[in-house]
């Protein structure tokens, strides 16, 4: 049989094959024996995630094979062994095992930081190349990397050449005829797989772990590709559009709000009766500070004392869960207010342009609006994101990208402004730095200014000045936590020397989580985030317990504030509700859940819906028959939320 399927002019398919199915094996059982404590192991279950994986493999092996088989079988045979044919073989196949050997050794890596294969993130971290580039390397030694990689290749092709895979290729009569079958072998299973074999169904089992390891890494890689954008209607359960409008209406309106506009929209008229206030804001968003890190939650590290002190002179907002596991979610969250749409977030989608922000309701209350990154804001689109939505920009210019054009001010953190700087762009104290010069500067313009401050030391290659805290530059993310911290402290002690200081609200809120991955299919406490709002004149600290979500940061700010406003926003005033309005809407890239007290319901993209009752001791979730009514409000936030943004119902009116 395996002559058949592999005759002599075959014989590179059959050691390009075999090297990839070994490397792909090598991969799954290190991801298994890594994640064996996360496992929940049985006989049946190994058998099952590595025969599923096989299959996945071969499937993916396909889509390579197929065309040089379909080369092999078109190339004459007077021309095998021709300078050509070597030239076209030889390129191809170093080519081709540089960049799988590549690619499995990057799932290790990627595994370390997310506990997934392949996903959404590699896939938009492929459009920044630069960023992810200059990460790698100065988190890895890259040199190194490259040169193992390179060892290994020619290791893969020195071996192919002792089994004469080469000199056989080139070197023999094979008709026509014989070279159909082998052929036909791998464009049937290319057919087959395209068209029938999705990546989610390797996800067959409970854990979460279990599901990742039985997926191919590079078929992964590409199906997150096709799923960027999820059409909900599509992929979700889903209800007449009346009936989600209705019940939306009902969830996120208030006691003294009032509906306006068409019954398929949330618009409303948010109502304060005291008097106004209109202090400055400035809104720091802390990159991957999940609540655990906090004393206040048990951590004993004393990580973050700073960031702890404050929150205690703060309303702090103890319950308060982020919307997703990513920076551009946590600014989706924040600046629009509103359920993760499923697929890539709103900030990186096309038409995210004029759209009702936080921004916006500033802006009717007389202040400026200014974004401040300390990176490069093309990452992530976020530039055309706040600087389209009517924010000023203030971030570090890679000088390798093409001046883009905003419709409002780009200001660039120049040379002389930093002091440290790696792939993420400059350190959260030159960051900070800058923002007090610009706030000095806003402050002279004698109109309140709303500052949106996006940090980044406290991410992966954890990298910051040396000598500012006690743990070494890279060394670890406690190092990066101690610094964000020290970073904050510095601002503040400077900030509070500034005329503007005493009439300036901050609020702080952590972007995502630092780690994400869990045994189901939403690790429900890897969604807490500290929140707290410092600053604010006559409050006495306190602490807030209510379940509430990122998206009702700023509309619990304006209540504070006493606005009267016009919102379209799903977010609400966490001090407006009642114990049944409490909820948080927690998702990932095709999961979208909606959490109550001890209840979570979960929709993916299948159609299909589980609900849980969740152990907040243990962390673990136990299914439950399904409350219809919890159903259908889960499906109303993300159904409105969906078709609100496709039709444009989150647009400005001109």
């Amino acid at each position: 049989m395996l002559k058949i399927l592999f005759p002599k002019r075959f014989s590179l398919v059959k050691t390009f094959a075999a090297t990839f199915l070994v490397f792909a094996f090598t991969i799954r059982l290190t991801l298994y024996i890594w994640s064996f404590s996360e496992i929940d192991f049985s006989f049946l279950n190994f058998i099952e995630i590595f025969g599923i994986g096989f299959l996945f493999d071969l499937g993916c092996l396909s889509y390579v094979l197929t065309f040089y088989s379909i080369y092999l079988l078109l190339l004459p045979a007077k021309f095998y062994g021709s300078k050509l044919d070597k030239i076209i073989t030889n390129t191809t196949y170093a080519l081709m095992l540089f960049f799988m050997i590549f690619s499995f050794l990057a799932e290790l890596t990627f595994w370390e930081e997310y506990q997934k294969r392949f996903n959404f993130i590699a896939v938009d971290y492929l459009l920044y190349t630069y960023e992810v580039v200059q990460n790698i390397n100065q988190s890895y030694p890259l040199p190194f990397i490259v040169g193992i990689l390179i060892i290994v290749t020619f290791l893969a092709i020195k071996v192919a050449k002792n089994k004469n895979a080469f000199s056989n290729t080139f070197n023999n009569t094979n008709s026509f005829s014989t070279k159909i079958i082998p052929t036909l072998f791998w464009v049937l299973i290319l057919v087959g797989f395209h068209l029938n074999v999705k990546n989610s169904q390797a996800e067959k089992f409970s854990n979460q772990y279990e599901n990742e390891i039985t997926k191919s890494g590079i078929y992964s890689f590409f199906a997150a590709y096709n799923s960027n954008e999820l059409n909900f209607n599509d992929f979700y359960e889903t209800q007449p559009t009346d009936v989600a409008y209705k019940a939306i209406r009902n969830l996120v309106t208030a006691p003294n709000d009032s509906l306006i506009g068409s019954s398929k929209s949330i618009a409303r008229n948010i109502y304060n009766p005291k008097k106004e206030l209109t202090p400055n804001v400035i809104f720091i968003g802390l990159e991957s500070l999940s609540a655990d890190f906090m004393e206040r939650f048990g951590n004993e590290k004393n990580l973050v004392p700073t960031i702890d002190s404050i929150a205690k002179k703060s309303i702090f907002f103890t319950n308060l869960q982020a919307t997703g596991t990513r920076t551009i979610r946590g600014m989706e969250a924040i600046a629009l207010s509103i359920p993760p749409t499923p697929g890539r977030s709103i900030v990186k989608r096309k038409n995210c342009n004029n759209l009702f922000t936080i921004g916006e309701v500033f802006k009717q209350k007389g202040y400026t609006r200014t974004f401040f990154y300390g990176g490069d804001g093309h990452f992530d689109n976020m530039n055309n994101f706040f600087g389209n939505n009517g924010f000023n920009l203030v971030d570090r210019k890679k000088k390798h990208r093409f001046n883009e054009g905003f419709p409002t001010k780009r200001t660039q953190i120049t040379d002389d402004e930093v002091t440290f700087e790696n792939a993420w762009g400059v350190c959260d104290g030159d960051l900070y730095a800058k923002v007090l010069k610009e706030a000095d500067k806003q402050y002279k313009l004698q109109k309140p200014f709303f500052n949106f401050i996006m940090t980044s030391s406290n991410h992966k290659p954890y990298t910051y000045p040396e000598g500012i805290v006690d743990v070494p530059s890279g060394e670890s993310r406690d190092g990066a936590l101690k610094y964000t911290d020290k970073a904050f402290q510095q601002f503040f002690n400077e900030a509070k020397n500034k005329p503007w200081f005493k009439n300036t609200v901050f609020v702080v809120v952590s972007d995502h989580c630092a780690y994400s991955a869990g045994r189901s299919e939403i690790n429900v406490k890897s969604y807490h985030i500290p929140a707290f709002i410092y600053n604010l004149q006559n409050k006495t600290p306190e602490e807030i317990n209510k379940l509430s979500s990122q998206i009702d940061v700023f509309p619990t700010l304006f209540g504070y504030l006493n606005w009267t406003y016009k919102s379209n926003f799903f977010g609400k005033d966490i001090n407006k509700m009642k114990p049944k309005d409490e909820r948080a809407l927690i998702a990932n890239h095709r999961k979208l859940g909606l959490l109550k007290g001890d209840k979570l319901l979960i929709l993916d993209s299948h159609k299909n819906y589980t609900f849980y009752k969740w152990n907040s001791s243990t962390n673990k979730l136990k299914v439950q028959k399904t409350d219809s009514l919890f159903l259908n409000e889960t499906i109303s936030y993300y159904q409105t939320a969906f078709d609100l943004f496709k039709n444009n119902g989150l647009k400005l009116k001109k």
